[in-house]
């Protein structure tokens, strides 16, 4: 019997069913009683957990905090959503994102009215319209950036727009001529020059023997001048002010004309061959003939001719004194350009450049006139290049391949922009933005190679001349109504002004 009593004893024991009394108390029991500030010590003969009276039996306190940490107290924001960053998916919620991913396959059959009931359903129950509900938001407002803080990606990304991402950057260009004129017997000869437009908005145009005004302002042709059946016009060129003409004429003549009396002031005789190319420079006027010479004019004396210029070996057909007048650009049929100082101030008549990278016959030669020491120039059909010279270094900014024989020449300050007009195989005319020398825009309509270019004097119309007898008037180059009031309100020149 005592054996029995003995093992049901040791059974109780090993079951740890009975508290046990004298043990000490445990860690939770000892950091509840110290938080509470109670620092006795007492014992307890019955020791449940989670009872408040429990105390410890140990007069050793086991420490409250780590050594070591900051005892800046770290609290987890008690307020649903307080973290920025992690989004709220709480059951109500999911079950809401369930909802509306069933119900964007499900078929729509509700009336108007019963719409308004659902609404006010949800906004009852719900605190917010399900239809605008989001599957998943962030829930909570953002914490507040310390004071002084700024986010340099917000800086970056709320900045206006540039001026240079406003600015309008097309413009309007009619791809058909604004006005066409008939031009009977206009010599097709790739080396003449055979119109011009003066200052005072006249165009000269010679016809075989014919010099011919056509005032563009009011529409009326004058007839200036003839010369003999057997003889034609070989070039034509205004003076600066728009008052007088020069024409140069196969026999190997240049004549002065004043074109408001209608009189020839001087019959000028220095070439041995025809002047194909002129150009003014204020009192002087060069002449280019067949022979390859170049002859400077001062048209105020008798004894006119001053300077000879030898360079070319055959016919000088590209002529242009550069708008500062410091050099004069000449082109030949021998694929040369040569760049001469200014007669007045160098009695030399050595060539400040000569250029040979052209395979044919230069006749189109053209100035910028908002950077003066840069040069055009096109090659004829064997060369169909055109390369941009800088006349004080001597070098070659650019060369592009028009794949068209290049005739002619001109620069439009409007948009600054190079025009060009070309002979076979395309008989177009291309503007190009310069300096990129992107092209902008092809004007086509001639059905014969485009003899000659001139510019108006406002800068918005050029004028094409071609062996289809026609001349063809395209205004691509108009400025806009508030662009050009701005730019009228500072032209103060004399000659913008009117010479009559």
């Amino acid at each position: 019997m005592s054996q029995f009593m003995f093992e049901n004893d040791l059974e109780k024991v090993l079951k740890l069913d009975m508290p046990i009394t004298n043990a000490p108390m445990p860690r939770w029991q000892r950091k509840a009683s110290s938080s509470s500030g109670s620092g006795s010590t007492s014992a307890n003969t019955s020791l449940t957990p989670m009872k408040a009276g429990n105390k410890s039996l140990s007069t050793s306190k086991t420490p409250g905090k780590t050594p070591g940490k900051n005892t800046k107290a770290q609290n987890t924001p008690s307020k649903a959503g307080g973290d920025r960053y992690i989004p709220i998916r709480n059951k109500q919620q999911l079950e809401v994102a369930s909802f509306l991913i069933s119900k964007e396959n499900a078929p729509c059959h509700t009336t108007p009215t019963e719409k308004d009931h659902q609404k006010a359903w949800s906004m009852n129950l719900n605190g917010y319209d399900i239809d605008e509900a989001k599957i998943l938001h962030l829930g909570g407002k953002p914490m507040n950036a310390p004071e002084g803080y700024q986010n340099n990606l917000k800086v970056l990304y709320s900045q206006k727009t540039t001026p240079v991402s406003t600015k309008k950057t097309t413009r309007y260009m009619s791809s058909v001529p604004d006005k066409i004129l008939d031009a009977p017997e206009i010599r097709n000869d790739f080396y003449l020059n055979l119109i011009d437009w003066s200052s005072q908005n006249h165009v000269a145009v010679a016809l075989h023997n014919n010099v011919y005004l056509w005032n563009a302002a009011t529409g009326d042709i004058v007839l200036l001048m003839q010369v003999e059946s057997e003889e034609h016009i070989s070039s034509v060129s205004w003076i600066k002010e728009g008052n007088f003409l020069a024409v140069g004429v196969s026999d190997a003549k240049v004549q002065l004309w004043d074109v408001e009396s209608q009189k020839r002031l001087r019959n000028m005789a220095s070439h041995t061959s025809r002047v194909a190319s002129l150009s003014w420079n204020n009192h002087v006027l060069s002449s280019g003939a067949r022979s390859g010479h170049i002859h400077h004019h001062d048209v105020r004396v008798a004894e006119h001719h001053i300077a000879t210029l030898s360079g070319h070996s055959q016919e000088v057909c590209g002529l242009k004194w550069s708008p500062d007048g410091k050099y004069l650009a000449s082109g030949a049929n021998d694929n040369l350009v040569y760049v001469w100082p200014n007669v007045q101030e160098s009695r030399d008549s050595t060539p400040v450049h000569c250029f040979t990278q052209h395979q044919g016959a230069v006749k189109a030669l053209a100035w910028c006139p908002w950077q003066t020491n840069i040069l055009a120039s096109g090659g004829g059909t064997s060369d169909r290049h055109i390369r941009i010279w800088n006349v004080s270094s001597g070098s070659c900014l650019s060369s592009l391949d028009t794949e068209s024989q290049v005739c002619s020449l001109v620069f439009a300050p409007n948009y600054k922009e190079l025009v060009s007009g070309h002979g076979y195989a395309q008989n177009q005319l291309v503007l190009w933005k310069y300096p990129s020398m992107v092209k902008v825009a092809e004007l086509r309509g001639h059905q014969g190679r485009v003899l000659n270019l001139a510019l108006s004097p406002d800068g918005s119309t050029i004028v094409s001349a071609a062996a289809d007898e026609t001349l063809r008037f395209w205004k691509c180059c108009a400025l806009d109504p508030a662009k050009k009031e701005k730019t009228a309100t500072k032209s103060t020149s004399i000659i913008h002004q009117g010479i009559r």
